[in-house]
């Protein structure tokens, strides 16, 4: 019987301004590896906001489907979102770049008055309301801040940012390089990563400590209501 703990990673697409953090996605991957769990990619099947040519830093006019481009990190083993059933997980996770404030919400465009997609809103309920564990990378902790309200979690120091999660309804902490916010009692960990002039190193470790302590809230029996 398989007895490793299965975490779904959510994707947003292909490539820092317009989707996934490619080292964040990579190296949330490899830690969940290392940690002795398996990976299950997931992505919702839409449109991605705007293409952008990351030579250029231009958009390019293109259409792109946010599944179809978050397949070339997953190496084509991912999943509609739309099928995620949390009943089949121990924990979630999404890795940041532009493509989470940009095709899973629209913080980039909107800010605290964001939209969230319907199918990240019932990935990261259906979670919660099991007493599962959910952690977010970077740029990502907005959309659980819009969804989940009166959380605690970081995306650094950005005052900018930090103003927009608190007027959302949560709680903001300042954490610097591979450092972890970690609620307890809503079973969320969140980490700076590339919201902070990071080195590669430093992602892998925020990256690692957001897994092992998502790993450990797995083990904590849901509560009640």
């Amino acid at each position: 019987m398989n007895t490793k703990k299965r975490i779904a990673v959510v994707l947003s697409g292909c490539g820092v301004k317009d989707g996934s953090e490619i080292h964040e996605a990579v190296l949330t991957l490899l830690a969940i590896d290392r940690h002795g769990a398996a990976a299950h990619c997931f992505a919702p099947s839409i449109l991605q906001r705007d293409v952008v040519d990351h030579a250029a830093g231009k958009a390019t006019g293109e259409t792109r489907n946010v599944l179809v481009e978050s397949a070339r990190i997953a190496r084509g083993h991912i999943r509609d979102l739309a099928t995620f059933e949390a009943g089949n997980f121990d924990a979630l996770v999404f890795p940041g770049g532009f493509g989470a404030a940009k095709n899973l919400c629209s913080f980039a465009v909107d800010g605290p008055d964001c939209n969230v997609e319907p199918s990240v809103v019932a990935a990261i309920k259906t979670m919660h309301q099991a007493g599962k564990p959910i952690g977010a990378l970077c740029i990502a902790p907005v959309i659980l801040a819009k969804v989940l309200g009166k959380i605690e979690v970081t995306i650094g120091n950005d005052p900018g940012t930090a103003a927009a999660i608190e007027s959302m309804g949560a709680r903001h902490q300042q954490k610097g390089h591979g450092e972890v916010a970690i609620d307890r009692v809503n079973k969320v960990v969140t980490t700076p990563c590339y919201m902070l002039d990071a080195s590669i190193s430093q992602i892998a470790e925020g990256a690692d400590n957001l897994v092992a302590a998502l790993l450990e809230l797995a083990k904590v029996p849901a509560t009640a209501g």
